[in-house]
């Protein structure tokens, strides 16, 4: 069994796939900002809860800290993530997106990687199965936005389809740097959480299924590539 850290797992995708780790037997941290929330919900879980805020350089490496001094890790779920929204939800209008507002959401969503695997890293390199599991986004996928026939064609964000980009971008070169580390993206699809106000169409068992399944590879598992529920995805 492995032990495996959740970030942003105090609510939807993240809590779920931390449920269904160690439902399957693992040791399972959930990081989260806030230290009330993350304790009441690793309580619930049967986790354990280390603070963490990914867009916080020292925030992260006293995690890393104290996960190493508890007996180190081998699988990173990169899963904390933001989408922005404006009033009653709306998504932001691309004339009103603005540097600061591109800044703080790459920070999150892409920044907050780099963060957790820089961090992370030596901890992971001594793990004799290390995995990495960066969840990425189908909105990411250039030749489906740009195609009026594709549903995909007709989301109107900016900031999140491009950090989400970025991710798979992180996956590959990562992947290839690390070779020894299973580094893979996934895309847990449309899930009705927080994050969307609820909007998808699939559960959060549904949705963390593929988070799930690609925490737990092996050794000899896929490296560098994209994965949702069904399939590979091509680039």
């Amino acid at each position: 069994m492995s032990t495996i850290l959740v970030t942003g797992g105090s609510r939807g995708l993240g809590r779920e796939t931390a449920r269904q780790l160690i439902a399957a037997g693992h040791t399972v941290y959930i990081g989260v900002r806030e230290p009330e929330k993350g304790r009441q919900v690793a309580e619930e879980l049967g986790a354990k809860f280390v603070q963490l805020d990914v867009t916080d350089d020292a925030s992260v490496a006293a995690a890393a800290k104290a996960i190493e001094a508890d007996g180190g890790l081998d699988v990173l779920v990169n899963n904390a993530g933001i989408e922005p929204r404006g009033e009653g939800g709306a998504f932001i209008p691309a004339a009103d997106v603005d540097a600061a507002l591109a800044l703080r959401v790459f920070d999150t969503n892409v920044f907050g990687q780099i963060r957790m695997i820089h961090a992370f890293l030596p901890l992971l390199q001594q793990s004799s199965a290390p995995v990495i599991v960066n969840v990425g986004s189908g909105t990411s996928l250039m030749r489906e936005l740009v195609d009026p026939e594709n549903p995909a064609h007709f989301y109107p964000d900016v900031t999140y389809p491009a950090s989400k980009a970025a991710v798979s971008m992180l996956t590959v070169q990562y992947a290839k740097a690390f070779p020894d580390i299973r580094i893979n993206v996934v895309d847990p699809g449309f899930t009705a959480t927080e994050l969307n106000f609820h909007a998808g169409h699939q559960t959060v068992e549904e949705g963390a299924e593929i988070i799930v399944r690609m925490a737990q590879i092996g050794p000899d598992g896929p490296t560098g590539l994209f994965f949702d529920r069904f399939k590979t995805i091509p680039w």
